[in-house]
C-alpha cells in the first residue's frame, strides 16, 4: 500500500459561511507557519522522534501519547531520543495540518482520534485522517456526563427531567469541536432521551484541561469527555459523574459506582478511541517498522498497566486494518453531520 496514492470518496459539504472561512484561513495559515522545520532538524539518518499532540497538556490525546511515549522509552523499543510536542488549535485540526504538511517525514507521529475526525469537517479541511498513514489505534474509551460537585443534578434522571423541560436552558460543553466525541456523545444522548438535538447548546473546549476550568467555573452546567481525564478533580469531590457511556461500569476506585446509560435505561452506548498516524508518504518500510514499534510497546505489562489505570478498553488494530476503521469512523462522523444538518 502506497499512503500517498489513496484517494477516498468524501461527502459534499455545504459551503462554509464567510466568517467560519475566515476564521479557517487564519487557521490553516498558522498551521502551515508551524509545519516549517517539522522534521527536518532530525534528518534522515537520525533515530529521534516526535510525537504530536493535538490538543492541550493533561487532555485524553496528552494522556495517551504520553503513556505510549514513556513506555517506548522505558522498554528501549526506539533508539534516540523522543520529543512529545502539545500542538493546538481548531479541535486538533491545526496539528492535522502541520501532520500533512509534514510528508515523507519518517521521525514524526500524532495521536488522532475521533476528535480530529470532527474536526476535519468543522473546520473545513480538505484531507481526512486516512490520507496521512494510520499505524495503530490503541484504545478505545467510555465518555462520562460530568457535573460540578454542588450541581442540582444528583442523578442522570435528574439531567435528563431538566433537559427536556427546557433544552435550551441547559449548556453543555466538550473538550472536542463539532463532530468530535465530546459533541456526538450529548447530541445522541439528546436523541436518546427525546430531546431535539439542534436545540442542545453546545459549548466546544479545545481538550480536557479548559473543560475543566468550564466545569468548575461554572460556564457550562454538565461536560461530556472521558472520565479518566478527570480523575484527580472525581477524587477530591470536585466533580461528579452522573453515567458512563460503555456497556460496563469503569473498575476506578473513584468512579465503580457511576452507572453505565443502559442501566438508567437509557439505549445508548457510546465509546470514543484514540491511535497514531504518521505523515502521508513515508515508505512501506518505515511504516511497518513504525508499526512493529506500537505492537512491542502494546505488549508490555507496563501498557497493560496504562490501562487499568486510565480505565481504557484494549482495542488494538494496525495498518490496513486500522485504516479501515478510520474510514467507517469518517462516515461516522459525516453522517451525525448531516443528521443535524452542519453539513
Amino acid at each position: 500500500m502506497t499512503p500517498g496514492s489513496r484517494t477516498p470518496s468524501r461527502p459534499a459539504r455545504r459551503p462554509v459561511p464567510r466568517p467560519a472561512r475566515l476564521a479557517v484561513a487564519l487557521t490553516l495559515a498558522l498551521a502551515a507557519s508551524l509545519a516549517t522545520g517539522c522534521g527536518v532538524t532530525r534528518g534522515d539518518e537520525s533515530n529521534d522522534l516526535m510525537m504530536m499532540i493535538p490538543n492541550s497538556p493533561g487532555g485524553g490525546y496528552d494522556q495517551t501519547g504520553r503513556a505510549a511515549v514513556s513506555i517506548l522509552e522505558r522498554k528501549n523499543i526506539v533508539e534516540g531520543s523522543f520529543e512529545v510536542t502539545n500542538v493546538i488549535g481548531a479541535g486538533g485540526s491545526v496539528a492535522m495540518t502541520r501532520l500533512m504538511n509534514a510528508e515523507g517525514d519518517e521521525h514524526t507521529m500524532m495521536t488522532v482520534g475521533l476528535g480530529v475526525v470532527g474536526s476535519t469537517y468543522s473546520f473545513g479541511g480538505d484531507y481526512r485522517l486516512q490520507d496521512a498513514t494510520p499505524l495503530a489505534q490503541l484504545i478505545s474509551d467510555q465518555e462520562g456526563v460530568l457535573v460540578p460537585a454542588d450541581s442540582p443534578y444528583k442523578t442522570i434522571d435528574d439531567l435528563v427531567t431538566a433537559w427536556q423541560k427546557d433544552p435550551n436552558g441547559l449548556v453543555v460543553g466538550g473538550g472536542s469541536s463539532l463532530g468530535g466525541p465530546d459533541h456526538l456523545f450529548p447530541m445522541q444522548l439528546a436523541s436518546a432521551v427525546d430531546v431535539d438535538p439542534k436545540e442542545v447548546r453546545y459549548v466546544t473546549y479545545d481538550g480536557g484541561g479548559p473543560l475543566t476550568s468550564a466545569l468548575l467555573g461554572h460556564k457550562i452546567d454538565v461536560g461530556f469527555s472521558g472520565v479518566g481525564e478527570f480523575e484527580g478533580q472525581i477524587k477530591a469531590g470536585e466533580l461528579r459523574v452522573l453515567a458512563v457511556s460503555g456497556d460496563e461500569r469503569l473498575a476506578g476506585e473513584a468512579v465503580k459506582d457511576v452507572p453505565t446509560l443502559q442501566e438508567s435505561d437509557i439505549d445508548l452506548t457510546f465509546i470514543n478511541w484514540r491511535g497514531v498516524m504518521a505523515p502521508p508518504g513515508i515508505s512501506d518500510d518505515r511504516r511497518d517498522e513504525l508499526i512493529a514499534m506500537l505492537q512491542e510497546m502494546h505488549d508490555t505489562p507496563e501498557w497493560r498497566t496504562a490501562l487499568e489505570d486510565n480505565g481504557w478498553i484494549d482495542d488494538f488494530k494496525t495498518g490496513d486494518d486500522f485504516e479501515a476503521f478510520l474510514v467507517e469512523q469518517d462516515a461516522r462522523v459525516a453522517d451525525t453531520l448531516k443528521e443535524l444538518e452542519l453539513l
